[in-house]
């Protein structure tokens, strides 16, 4: 069977190559009837339309944009901040027919995703900022917006308040007569160590976690507390409760602990139970997020809201903005840094302490 082109629907119904070729890629260039002819003859073919890697070649466009994750692409599926941060992404995306692409940043000998997918731009998404997969976008001169990462010159950026939210939420505990407060943060330092004399520079590697080690020792060091600290590298559930059961099993435990994500807290809570504690009775538990899962447990969780959907579809408009900038001649703006206000939301899951 001889293989169909755009020849051979242009033959069928008596038109031009260019003409067959523009009912796919410029629509708007023809009338709705005439494309319907087009559409209803290629079908009728068995031609789908022209090959999409040529097609980007031609428009010197991939019709795809990236999101970059430090974490595996699992967590993109599994977490509920990071499924929404997603959701909202697509959502906004959507009206302008572009893909969306999500590159970890492993990497092997022969394909390095960052480096080798056809992308007409990227969101780096809480990256590690010396990263070799940020490192390769940066060097290929792809329009960029970071988003929970370190502004950087000429580049947009999305973030919230981590550091006030995370102020707010340590007052809170501070407010309510918690003298003995433990902090389970994300971070490198020493896997499941506790530390006493915490400090934000061990969390610089990462944007959000040093916002909101700043944040939480702002509030508890001008009440005079010294809080102990355990960080995991991962923010899973699981690492959670193993940290929390280091805090809770020193000589003089605290009575509230601060958590980088609800999460983490949700695995502070199972551990605590586990260990005869009630919350918030005995043990007050403090997340960050404000994902449904903080309206799902019970306690309900006291946390610190950030606008995920808000961040999700600012990053996109901005992405989509930075990429047409990139076409244009006009002279290029400042980079926009936009910051997203947090709110501390009081659920059940707080109380003064019982001792």
């Amino acid at each position: 069977m001889a293989r169909v082109t755009l020849q051979t629907v242009a033959d069928r119904v008596g038109v031009s190559r260019m003409t067959v070729s523009n009912a796919f890629s410029k629509p708007d260039q023809l009338s709705a009837a005439l494309r319907q002819r087009i559409l209803a003859a290629a079908d009728e073919l068995g031609y789908v339309g022209p090959d999409p890697a040529a097609r980007a070649l031609a428009r010197g466009t991939s019709g795809a944009v990236g999101v970059l994750l430090t974490e595996s692409l699992t967590y993109a599926f599994t977490d509920e901040v990071a499924t929404g941060f997603l959701g909202a992404i697509a959502d906004e995306l959507a009206p302008t027919g572009v893909a969306l692409t999500l590159l970890s940043t492993s990497q092997s000998e022969d394909l390095v995703p960052a480096r080798d997918v056809a992308l007409d731009g990227a969101l780096v998404y809480s990256c590690d900022g010396e990263s070799p997969a940020l490192a390769w976008l940066i060097r290929r001169g792809l329009p960029l917006v970071f988003v929970d990462q370190t502004p950087a010159p000429g580049i947009p950026s999305v973030n919230v308040e981590d550091r006030q939210g995370a102020r707010a939420a340590a007052a809170h505990l501070v407010a309510l007569g918690h003298r003995n407060i433990g902090i389970l943060s994300k971070g490198m330092a020493g896997p499941f160590d506790v530390i006493v004399e915490a400090d934000a520079d061990s969390d610089a590697d990462h944007h959000v976690s040093r916002q909101r080690m700043l944040g939480w020792l702002d509030a508890l060091h001008d009440a005079g507390i010294r809080p102990s600290v355990v960080r995991q590298p991962h923010s899973g559930h699981d690492g959670a409760g193993t940290a929390a059961r280091l805090l809770l099993r020193q000589p003089d435990p605290p009575t509230a602990i601060l958590c980088f994500s609800d999460v983490m807290a949700e695995g502070v809570v199972h551990a605590a139970e586990q260990l005869g504690l009630r919350v918030p009775e005995d043990l007050s538990v403090v997340g960050f997020d404000d994902s449904s899962l903080a309206r799902r447990m019970r306690p309900a969780l006291t946390t610190v809201r950030q606008p995920i959907e808000q961040k999700g579809r600012a990053a996109a408009a901005a992405l989509t903005a930075s990429i047409e900038r990139s076409r244009s001649t006009i002279a290029k703006s400042r980079a926009r840094h936009l910051l997203l206000p947090t709110e501390l939301v009081v659920r059940d899951s707080t109380a003064p302490p019982s001792r």
